[in-house]
């Protein structure tokens, strides 16, 4: 059987998905939808959260990593990353799971917007009540 050339993770958060290959021996070049991460997340807070699992097990520029992230929007989509490089991290070293786990990488964050309710003007908030 041939060596395996990546290792994959499924990152979910909000209504985004990311499907994430990391590539071992690579220098540290994240692609995602075919673009540069700098190029393709607008703030640098979402670029360092979506790089937060290699700078927790310190393995910063030794991966090249390449994301297919669809649905939400840029924040969702930068957690749902975050989450798929910390499980393909986990897959290519178990060893790295306690330090994953203690940081919370791995845990799903599973709030998702509350549907509208009728007769309201959101989810919780009411229409303005006149008594008169």
């Amino acid at each position: 059987m041939a060596e395996i050339s990546y290792h994959y993770g499924t990152g979910r958060r909000k209504t985004s998905t990311a499907r994430v290959r990391v590539y071992p021996d690579g220098n540290g070049t994240v692609i995602i939808n075919r673009k540069p991460i700098e190029e393709y997340f607008d703030r640098a807070t979402e670029v360092i959260l979506a790089l937060q699992p290699f700078d927790v097990t310190d393995n910063v520029n030794k991966f090249d990593v390449k994301v297919n992230v669809r649905g939400g929007g840029k924040s969702g989509q930068a957690g749902a990353v975050r989450h798929g490089i910390a499980r393909a991290l986990l897959q290519m070293d178990p060893e790295l799971r306690p330090t994953l786990k203690k940081a919370g990488l791995l845990t799903r964050d599973a709030r998702e917007k509350e549907r509208k309710k009728y007769g309201q003007k959101g989810a919780r908030a009411r229409f303005q009540f006149s008594k008169r």
